[in-house]
């Protein structure tokens, strides 16, 4: 057996915060909208991974997501500009990541880094 893809599923109130922020703000395009389920995807050709942990590393909380963008300092420049809260660094990580905690509209703890 191949696994073809892994998708979360993140349950929302509403969906137009969820084409707000991952669409919007974090520029994934819409893949599908059946209007009670929206999936976003990168253009990108990405390897399907799954992450079990016990923390999140260097004491933090684990997140939901990890999402690696190309530029964090872009991706942390229109979080801010949302005035949406960053709950951990940005921070240079000894494991060669440098990252940011912020929380989606739905509550959920996402992990935003670039390898470095």
């Amino acid at each position: 057996m191949i696994i073809q893809r892994i998708v979360p599923n993140l349950s929302a109130g509403d969906i137009s915060k969820a084409r707000q922020f991952y669409g919007d703000l974090l520029g994934l395009e819409i893949a599908m909208d059946l209007g009670w389920i929206v999936t976003f995807a990168s253009t990108t050709q990405m390897t399907p991974q799954l992450s079990v942990a016990i923390e999140g590393g260097a004491g933090t909380p684990v997140p939901e997501l990890s999402i690696e963008v190309d530029d964090l300092q872009e991706a942390l420049s229109r979080i801010q500009a949302a005035g949406i809260a960053i709950e951990y660094g940005p921070v240079t990580e000894e494991w060669g990541v440098r990252r940011f905690y912020v929380r989606d509209p739905f509550g959920k703890l996402l992990n935003i880094l670039s390898h470095t």
